[in-house]
């Protein structure tokens, strides 16, 4: 993983934004595995209506409504979107326009554009499931030390993920698992004493890693069933959908994100029992529950975050922001993120990573006096 810098980052807020319209298990019928919720713990998903980059407009106003942000004082747009076709795969089955515009970095320029952050340093990126953890290390590790934030100036980091797009409903193994959602996180120093820091961000980095064999790719498919907001469905006579190995993404995901965390640990020069809260991945119940089992193993035996994704689906890249979100009054001490993800279509590759935060002083009397 990459080299830890002690610059001094954290995290002052996340903002949420959820589309109205959930779907719940029961439209996909017959063609859903008995065991799906059993498993997965997913009983309804968020399906919206709009594009990833109006979602991370509505992110983005929710944070300036929840914290009374100023966007003059934002340095730095970090846009991360899973949902996005990768370039290889858009060239091959995409035309050109269209390939052009699944580009996350024109996507993050058309929101700073929105925002009016055109003087901001703005990049956007993919990922997958990793993306918050790899948008986390480049703001921490490139970005700041260059922006040279002054006080009351921050970063926004944005998650935008609309899987939806791109999910073959009529894949009993697949058609469930993703929901969509946007989060909006903002980054800043000690110093800022208008949003004080409530998690220091000790560590953060995201990297790829052999695997035996590729789990995940892109396939254009005929005679798609598509949902309908009012409960219905339609057919799409072709649609450019993903396809997982969902044995294989069973097997490698809680050993990544083990794997993510203990480096990060000895990298930090942290003791594994010192890890207070493990918030992972929101990737399914039973997932989570596999990767408390290889933690415990390695001796983090930290309270462990499960159980997000009843109504909200795996919310790929969103899923860390929105359990320290959901968590927030609760964490106290070190918490470790650890993610793990699909590598590139066709690829026999594997991402992980992982985000150490520590509670500072703030977060602790704020949480108490909540309590």
């Amino acid at each position: 993983m990459s080299r830890l810098l002690p610059f001094p980052l954290g995290i002052s807020a996340i903002a949420v934004h959820e589309p109205a319209w959930h779907l719940d298990n029961g439209w996909f019928g017959d063609t859903m595995p008995r065991k799906f919720s059993r498993h997965t713990g997913i009983q309804s998903r968020g399906v919206s209506l709009v594009d990833e980059t109006t979602m991370a407009l509505a992110a983005v106003r929710r944070l300036q409504r929840e914290t009374g942000c100023h966007l003059a004082d934002c340095r730095g747009l970090m846009f991360v979107s899973p949902s996005f076709i990768p370039p290889a795969v858009a060239r091959r089955v995409l035309d050109p326009v269209t390939a052009a515009a699944e580009r996350p970095s024109v996507a993050a320029r058309r929101l700073a554009n929105a925002l009016g952050l055109t003087a901001s340093r703005t990049v956007g990126i993919n990922w997958f499931c990793c993306g918050f953890s790899r948008a986390v290390e480049l703001v921490q590790q490139r970005w700041a030390p260059r922006l040279g934030l002054r006080r009351g100036e921050y970063v926004i980091v944005v998650v935008a993920t609309r899987i939806s797009r791109i999910t073959d409903y009529g894949c009993g193994q697949t058609g469930g698992l993703f929901g969509d959602m946007a989060s909006a996180t903002l980054l800043t120093t000690p110093a800022n004493r208008r949003h004080p820091i409530h998690f220091e961000i000790v560590y953060a980095a995201a990297e790829r890693r052999p695997a035996e064999r590729p789990a995940f790719d892109f396939h254009l498919r005929r005679d798609v069933p598509v949902p309908s907001p009012r409960g219905g469905r339609i057919v799409a006579d072709e649609r450019l959908v993903y396809s997982l190995d969902g044995m294989a993404i069973a097997e490698l995901a809680p050993r990544a994100m083990a794997a993510a965390t203990t480096s990060s640990l000895a990298t930090a020069g942290i003791a594994a029992g010192d890890v207070d809260f493990v918030v992972p991945h929101q990737a399914g119940t039973g997932i989570v529950r596999f990767t408390g089992m290889q933690l415990d193993a390695l001796g983090i035996r930290a309270e462990l975050v499960n159980g997000l994704v009843a109504r909200t689906g795996n919310t790929s890249a969103c899923s860390v922001p929105h359990a320290l979100k959901e968590t927030w009054p609760r964490l106290r001490g070190l918490v470790a993120c650890p993610t793990a993800a699909v590598g590139s279509p066709g690829r026999a590759e594997v991402l992980q990573g992982c985000v150490l935060l520590r509670a500072t002083p703030h977060h602790e009397r704020r949480a108490g006096a909540a309590a």
